[in-house]
């Protein structure tokens, strides 16, 4: 009996010495702001592409320690991309001369800081977490360039055209801090192009001090074709020479209609 009540008094004892272990390492964390309790939530986090949709917004909020700087990108997962390489023939026509490929690259890429980020992180925290474009420019691959001058090169081009597809975008001062109960509270207010495509996109949120991150939180955002343009598309990829046919319907029944209305106004003046 006396050796079965000492086990449970070493039982209790060890139990308590988690328990205090577990509070110290929390004060320990709290102090030293490892874990700051950063949250994120994306509202309008499932976009549904009808046969109306013409793009959306899309917000993030959160809240974070007080005196953290904040970063907020929201990408894709990363792919490979194909854009034509032009230039010029016999110094006077742009034509297309060649394929350019660009891997590890997001389709849709939005960063947004508090501040310049080259002013609350360091150049190895950018590179590291692909923040900004002379990260994401040092991440990618591009075949072929023959140089880093040439890679910077189209991938500037290749920036241009992402940005002008609203589907590349960067700013810094836009997010809207305010404080609460000790605590920084952060919101924007995002277009969302509809040019983006349908799948998952990650919305991310860094916390940062003393030039580097000290953490993260994510959240989602679904876009998924719904209805008629979901069913279309199915039908495109599974039964081309059906979606075809169909086409060719409504082309020519959207004729016929276009037709009958210059006829009832008396035709075109």
């Amino acid at each position: 009996m006396k050796r079965v009540n000492n086990q449970k008094q070493k039982a209790k004892s060890i139990n308590v010495f988690r328990i205090v272990l577990m509070v110290l390492f929390g004060l320990l964390m709290t102090e030293t702001g490892t874990f700051a309790m950063l949250t994120i939530k994306a509202n309008h986090d499932h976009i549904k592409i009808d046969f109306f949709y013409h793009g959306s917004t899309v917000s993030v909020r959160g809240e974070a320690d007080q005196g953290t700087d904040l970063v907020i990108k929201i990408a894709s997962s990363e792919g490979s991309q194909l854009l034509r390489k032009k230039g010029r023939v016999a110094g006077l026509l742009w034509m297309n001369i060649g394929n350019l490929s660009y891997e590890h690259v997001p389709s849709l890429y939005f960063l947004h800081s508090t501040k310049n980020l080259a002013e609350i992180l360091s150049s190895d925290e950018r590179d590291k977490y692909s923040l900004g474009y002379p990260a994401l420019n040092r991440h990618i691959e591009i075949r072929p360039v023959e140089s880093e001058e040439e890679k910077s090169k189209w991938f500037n081009e290749f920036v241009k055209v992402k940005e002008s597809s609203k589907v590349y975008d960067t700013s810094s001062g836009k997010i809207a801090i305010s404080e609460r109960k000790g605590r920084q509270n952060y919101y924007i207010l995002l277009d969302w192009p509809y040019q983006a495509l349908q799948g998952n996109y990650t919305a991310t949120v860094y916390a940062v001090k003393d030039k580097k991150v000290v953490e993260t939180a994510e959240s989602n955002v679904l876009v998924e074709q719904v209805g008629f343009v979901k069913t279309m598309f199915n039908m495109a990829m599974n039964n081309g020479a059906l979606y075809g046919i169909i086409s060719i319907l409504v082309a020519i029944s959207a004729g016929f209609a276009v037709g009958l209305i210059f006829r009832q106004g008396g035709g075109a003046h």
